[in-house]
């Protein structure tokens, strides 16, 4: 119906628009020669309005739709079929928000679409098919982790060369999705290698979510997992600040895994001001979380790499910042949240519950020396994280300061504990968190 060259985050596209006598369009998105083409790379990609759109965490889509975009660009030749009429596996849209509203009251996605009396996929592929043919296509790589598709392809009279999965790094909030796809509708693995095991990560997704323990938001605040590697001798820097790169490439891809299985990473201003990170996830396929800097009198810098457009981000600060400086931000489309002060920057407490009202309910903490310690000082910390690399460098930045203990039976204790070899470095996680109705929240409120 339509072809245009359709520049893209990924390249420039050659689109081209067909209608299926159903009245549903389909997009092909085509790099390079694929008439009459053997081996092309391809995928068949359904319709999320909420996934690709909005960035929803509920699902995988919208990652897989750009990974895919990325690997026919790297590849140079292939095609993506874009199906439209798809949505929430071809129920439509009203009926897949109505489908999660059983899933918040215990249903996984299969029983709540047939809860409402609506098959679990109710998809057909044949017209997505009949796009790869008119394009003459004539056999695939086809990029999916759905056996559904493969069956369809085939009785289409397109040749399956090879199957190339897709698995994307899991966020808290999709996990059980994911798993129910790979349980009861035989998807291949969508959360990649479990990273309960000994591995040296690849570049693929890892699912951390096990590292995270069992991630349940307390009360007026996220769920804080603190995370952060050091030297055997216990250093995050040297004594001239240097701490590229402590820990080493597997053990840096798994923490961009953590930050895409979490709603938010929160780092301290001198963070930024000593490292300026981008706090993105980019070394595994996955989706960047919210970016949070607690800065009490606004000294992030503009032209700070947290600041881009790469993905959301909240400066928590107090009533003693520049409101001119607050509205600049704004400007920009970040989020400020005005707290009142605390022992040397902001009230965390405060800070966390404004953040949990912004509804972010997990939340990656990366430091400095100084938050790490506040957190842990204040109890604020449900799960700790640690990874420690096999150098020893001497005097140099402590990850934690004083917290005020005498005895060693008044030390912060690991509870759950587990122990990863990740390439070179050693990873420990474990439980602080109080059991439950010890919250110290609960009591004062």
């Amino acid at each position: 119906m339509a072809r245009v060259p359709l520049p893209t985050a990924a390249g420039q596209f050659d689109a081209r628009a067909f209608q299926g006598r159903s009245g549903l369009v389909y997009l092909a998105m085509v790099r390079g020669r694929v008439d009459a083409g053997h081996s092309v790379l391809a995928r068949l990609h359904s319709e999320c309005v909420t996934g690709e759109v909005l960035g929803s965490r509920r699902c995988d889509c919208g990652m897989q739709l750009s990974h895919s975009l990325r690997a026919i660009a790297a590849e140079g030749r292939g095609v993506l079929v874009y199906a439209t009429g798809h949505e929430g596996r071809g129920i439509g849209l009203i009926d897949k928000l109505r489908a999660y509203m059983l899933q918040d009251l215990g249903a996984d996605t299969v029983s709540a679409n047939e809860g409402l009396g609506l098959p679990a996929d109710g998809r057909d592929y044949t017209e997505a098919v009949g796009v790869l043919r008119a394009l003459t296509v004539r056999s695939v790589r086809l990029l999916t982790n759905n056996p559904d598709k493969v069956r369809a392809l085939r009785e289409g009279g397109i040749g399956i060369e090879e199957v190339l999965p897709l698995p994307v790094a899991p966020h808290v909030r999709n996990l059980r999705y994911l798993r129910t796809k790979q349980r009861r509708m035989g998807h291949l693995a969508p959360v990649g290698a479990d990273a309960t095991q000994e591995f040296e990560l690849p570049v693929e997704p890892v699912n951390v979510t096990a590292l995270l323990g069992r991630v349940e938001t307390p009360p007026r605040r996220p769920y804080v997992i603190l995370k952060y590697a050091q030297t055997l001798d216990g250093r995050i820097a040297t004594a001239s600040g240097d701490s590229k790169w402590i820990s080493g490439g597997p053990e840096r891809r798994l923490s961009h895994s953590l930050r895409a299985a979490c709603d938010a990473v929160l780092v301290g201003v001198g963070t930024i001001l000593s490292d300026d990170p981008q706090l993105t996830v980019r070394l595994v396929p996955g989706a960047s979380p919210a970016r949070v800097v607690l800065d009490s009198t606004l000294r992030l810098p503009e032209t700070a790499r947290v600041l881009d457009g790469d993905a959301w981000t909240v400066v928590v600060t107090t009533g003693r910042s520049d409101p001119a400086r607050s509205a600049a931000l704004k400007r920009r489309g970040v989020a400020v949240a005005v707290v009142p002060p605390g022992p040397g920057g902001v009230d965390l407490r405060a800070a966390l519950r404004a953040l949990r009202d912004m509804g972010l309910g997990s939340m990656l903490v990366e430091g400095g020396a100084r938050v790490i310690t506040s957190m842990l000082g204040q109890d604020l910390v449900d799960r700790l994280v640690v990874s420690v690399a096999p150098t020893v460098i001497g005097s140099g930045r402590e990850a934690v300061g004083d917290l005020g203990v005498d005895r060693i039976g008044e030390g912060l204790h690991l509870r759950d504990r587990t122990v990863h070899s990740v390439g070179q470095d050693v990873l420990i996680a474990g439980d602080l968190r109080r059991a439950p109705g010890e919250w110290p929240e609960a009591a004062a409120r």
